[in-house]
């Protein structure tokens, strides 16, 4: 056998041993965990983009909000129920592909790096792993979180009475963007989402250490089926130390895809000069409140429907 016919049979028995590794129940169990975590939680998200769309300044047409509760009151007061639930089909859209995706992807990588012989990876491969797999979801669904976030910061209020352009709906809000703005408009916000990237790193590294620890500590199997209160434990401690550490960006991302905004920053770098000097430090933790109210339960429920499904599914495979 020549060298280019031995290398030839190495990659693909390689591209072979990586598809091997590649299994739909993640995807569907990621997508079930997302979509359900989104419908129940949305108008806390709504919420959230709102007081992070506010930056302080006079020149700002966004409402502004005397915390939680009056952001509350305000938007049901100004559109009803139907208010909450502003930008609710690109946000399903979004998180269901993304949770998704992210699952299938990082466990696929797990997998693939794993191999035969180990059971697990160190902290630093699970953080290597989660990065990877962040960016290639980030690169999908980065034009949806644009479309949510536009959807979301449209407001009846007359404090919005503001040249801007009017959306109706996700696919409107994706047509226009495109036609007004090209891919640029649709991928705003991409850069100080690539540092978000190490939110869900964090996020995924945390959890699958957490169960590294309860294994070791029970002396049990680290792919042991555990109850929905240990899965809520790990998903709540992994989501809370992931967003007390990266929270920032979605400030700067948020100010950066909202359409209200055009010509007012130049780039995440100008976005953080400004918030930095109008507003300080605290300036980058707007939102934190409802958004940990928000995405503490919606980790929770995310990551403890994706593992009953994933069993479910696994279940099934193996009866068959």
């Amino acid at each position: 056998m020549t060298n280019h016919q031995r290398s030839a049979s190495n990659a693909g028995h390689t591209f072979k041993g990586f598809f091997r590794h590649v299994k739909y129940e993640h995807l569907v169990s990621g997508v079930s965990g997302g979509v359900s975590a989104t419908l129940v939680l949305h108008p806390l998200d709504v919420i959230k983009v709102r007081l992070q769309a506010h930056d302080g300044t006079n020149a700002d047409p966004h409402k502004s909000y005397n915390g939680l509760r009056h952001a509350f009151k305000s938007i049901l007061n100004e559109s009803g129920w139907k208010g909450l639930y502003q930008g609710a089909v690109p946000n399903i859209w979004g998180a269901g592909l993304a949770w998704g995706l992210y699952f299938f992807g990082f466990n696929i990588l797990k997998d693939y790096i794993k191999g035969d012989t180990r059971t697990t990876l160190s902290a630093k491969e699970h953080l290597t792993v989660g990065m990877l797999t962040g960016i290639g979801t980030l690169t999908l669904t980065n034009p949806i979180w644009v479309a949510k976030t536009r959807l979301i910061v449209q407001s009846e209020s007359s404090n919005l009475a503001v040249k801007s352009t009017k959306y109706n709906g996700m696919l409107d809000t994706l047509s226009k963007t495109w036609k007004q703005e090209g891919i640029k408009g649709l991928y705003k916000g991409y850069l100080p989402g690539l540092f978000g990237v190490s939110h869900g790193a964090l996020q995924f590294m945390a959890y699958e250490e957490l169960k590294k620890l309860r294994s070791s500590y029970f002396g049990t199997p680290v792919d042991q089926k555990l109850s929905s209160v240990e899965y809520v434990v790990m998903a709540a401690l992994s989501k809370i130390f992931a967003s007390g550490t990266t929270y920032p960006y979605q400030v700067v991302r948020t100010r950066l895809q909202d359409q209200y905004n055009i010509g007012r920053y130049n780039g995440a770098v100008d976005v953080i000069k400004k918030t930095w000097r109008l507003e300080g430090p605290l300036g980058f933790y707007k939102g934190l409140f409802p958004n940990l109210l928000r995405v503490t339960p919606a980790c929770c429920i995310t990551f403890v429907v994706y593992e009953n499904v994933l069993r479910l599914l696994q279940g099934e495979n193996k009866e068959k």
